[in-house]
């Protein structure tokens, strides 16, 4: 069983929602990201989504992209993504770490050389923006081949067809984006959600994490109540951007441990 369905299959005996951080890897500070993803696990993350940096993130706000310029100039690629992994493998061999990018710095890289060393290094699941299923059913089969979960977007314009197809190669879990929009962006509708997610549920048998828009406790609590997992990416990035090399680490901990906290609350919401 991978790390990430321990993980789902512990939080679900325990009436409890998944709480999956999203930072850029080498962003604010490249010596800080194995402190800061040791941090949020410490805080209370339970998936670690650990975001491959790229030129031309089309699905991420300013927010994220900043974070990834800001990455790429102090020289972020694969190797180094796949070594900050191996960093906090060698201190936390439980929480899972999940890579979540764009197919181009996986193709520069090598299909098969990225799958043999991301195996190596630790990572549990990947999810790639632009590769939509019915185009990588044999990206998917190597990943799980190689006990790698492929994890996938849906949104609210996926058809019935599109969540079969993502029912059919996923696993680990499938990331729900909540709005018509980049990262980052607002208006978050959770009466939308809880009635996309059971839509979801009835073609794909894996937990449904929500993410876009989740700011805070509040918006976090209010998807956790009708969802299996809440992601926050651009809130966390927004912070840690402003923080010293010293505090990055703590801060991204006190955020989390603040959403658990509010999420811990809904325990026994199903």
């Amino acid at each position: 069983m991978s790390r990430i369905a321990k993980a789902f299959d512990a939080l679900r005996a325990e009436g409890r929602k998944a709480l999956i951080p999203y930072v850029t890897a080498g962003d604010p500070y490249p010596d800080a990201t194995v402190e800061l993803m040791l941090a949020m696990a410490n805080a209370g993350a339970d998936v670690i989504e650990l975001g491959v940096p790229f030129s031309d993130p089309m699905a991420d706000g300013p927010v994220i992209q900043r974070a990834a310029e800001r990455a790429l100039a102090k020289g972020i690629g694969m190797a180094q993504v796949l070594a900050f992994v191996r960093g906090f493998r060698a201190k936390n061999d439980a929480t899972p770490v999940v890579l979540m990018g764009y197919a181009n710095p996986i193709e520069r890289y090598g299909v098969e050389r990225f799958v043999a060393d991301a195996k190596a290094a630790g990572v549990d699941g990947v999810l790639v923006v632009d590769y939509p299923p019915e185009e990588c059913e044999a990206f998917a089969a190597t990943l799980r081949s190689n006990g790698l979960d492929p994890i996938f977007l849906l949104a609210p314009t996926s058809t019935e067809q599109r969540m079969k197809d993502v029912g059919r190669v996923a696993s680990g879990y499938v990331y729900y984006v909540s709005l018509k929009g980049v990262t980052g962006a607002g208006h978050l509708d959770t009466d939308a959600v809880a009635q996309m997610v059971p839509r979801i549920k009835a073609h794909v048998a894996l937990p449904v994490g929500v993410g876009f828009g989740i700011r805070d406790a509040q918006s976090a609590m209010a998807v956790g109540a009708v969802s299996d997992a809440v992601v926050i990416g651009s809130a966390i990035v927004q912070l840690l951007e402003t923080q010293s090399r010293d505090n990055v680490a703590s801060a991204g901990g006190r955020f989390i441990a603040d959403i658990r906290k509010a999420l811990d609350s809904l325990q026994g919401v199903h």
